[in-house]
């Protein structure tokens, strides 16, 4: 009686654990040093004066972020780090900062401004 016992309680611990291992992350593949080196052909446009355009660099690398980021988790994260980056920026950089989306035509699904809320966008 004993060991059908033991033997039940071995079948129910493996069968937790393939279900650990098996169920899907809610982590982020997109980490914020990701997000920061793509973004890294906009760092000219963002500081520099004057209506030029982002330049194509810039707005092919804002199309390859939002390729990639295929999760709710994915969005969250490149915003939260797109918020704290923009942090290091003032007045026109930040209305330069937000104007990339819509410049490259490129919809994002969020505003890049330092009071969007991450944790809403889906």
């Amino acid at each position: 009686m004993a060991g059908k016992m033991m033997a039940v309680k071995s079948v129910a611990c493996m069968a937790i654990l393939c279900m650990l291992v098996a169920a899907p992350s809610a982590e982020a593949a997109l980490t914020c040093g990701t997000v920061i080196s793509k973004l890294a052909p906009c760092v000219s446009y963002v500081k520099g004066a004057g209506a030029a355009p982002p330049p194509g660099a810039c707005c092919a690398a804002i199309k390859a972020l939002s390729a990639a980021a295929t999760t709710t988790a994915d969005r969250q994260a490149a915003c939260n780090c797109l918020k704290s980056a923009a942090k290091a920026y003032t007045g026109g950089q930040l209305s330069r900062i937000s104007s990339v989306p819509g410049k490259c035509n490129v919809n994002i699904g969020y505003a890049l401004s330092t009071s969007t809320n991450c944790a809403s966008i889906k």
